[in-house]
């Protein structure tokens, strides 16, 4: 399916990493505040993101919210994880492109992944973020690596899929968390290959 690729590049978040223990934390904090019930405001939240919403921003603002914390502690490697970026690490080199805060290569090594990571791009360090394109040129720069040559796989088709296929990279898009609801409206956002999990990913590289 894929021929002539040197480079895996990997988003984080709902990617490599559950975040659904993060979107509980948020989501049980607006219903405090909000004294509305926490199975309303979740099934709100995901008819949000199925309309190519973030979820938990709109609850924020539609119940004057301010933006709740990002509790990083609550996030969890997904378990297929390490051994996915293992066996695809012995054919290709393995990169990362995402938005995260500041330490993403001391949390990677913390979950013990690293080993099989060669380069980390993360938007806190470089100052860019997805879907900026800028982000994707200093990965690509710094992997030696031609666009036509790289996959970007990531949960996200707005700062995934659509930035680095208008760089000329190939996609597959993972659905997992909350972006695997995302509705495909448009040429531009359609991705090379879809997969469920990474153990299916690695079945198609």
């Amino acid at each position: 399916m894929f021929e002539n690729i040197e480079w895996l590049f990997f988003d984080i978040g709902s990617t490599l990493v559950d975040e659904h223990l993060v979107y509980e934390h948020i989501f049980r904090d607006i219903a405090e505040l909000t004294n509305l019930d926490y199975a309303f405001l979740y099934a709100e939240a995901l008819e949000y993101y199925k309309q190519n919403k973030k979820g938990d921003i709109e609850l924020g603002i539609k119940y004057h919210l301010p933006r709740r914390k990002w509790h990083i502690e609550d996030e969890i490697l997904y378990k297929d994880a390490p051994d996915c970026l293992e066996i695809l690490s012995k054919k290709y080199h393995i990169g990362i492109i995402a938005n995260q805060s500041l330490g993403t290569k001391s949390r990677l090594e913390n979950w013990g992944v690293m080993k099989s990571i060669d380069l980390v791009i993360a938007s806190a360090e470089e100052g860019v973020s997805k879907p900026n394109p800028k982000i994707f040129e200093i990965a690509l720069q710094r992997a030696a690596c031609a666009p036509n040559k790289a996959i970007m796989i990531g949960d996200r088709i707005d700062n995934d899929i659509i930035p680095a296929k208008k760089m000329g990279m190939r996609t597959i898009w993972i659905k997992q968390g909350f972006g695997g609801y995302w509705q495909i409206t448009g040429e531009d956002e359609k991705p090379d290959h879809m997969v469920e999990n990474l153990m299916e990913l690695c079945g198609c590289l």
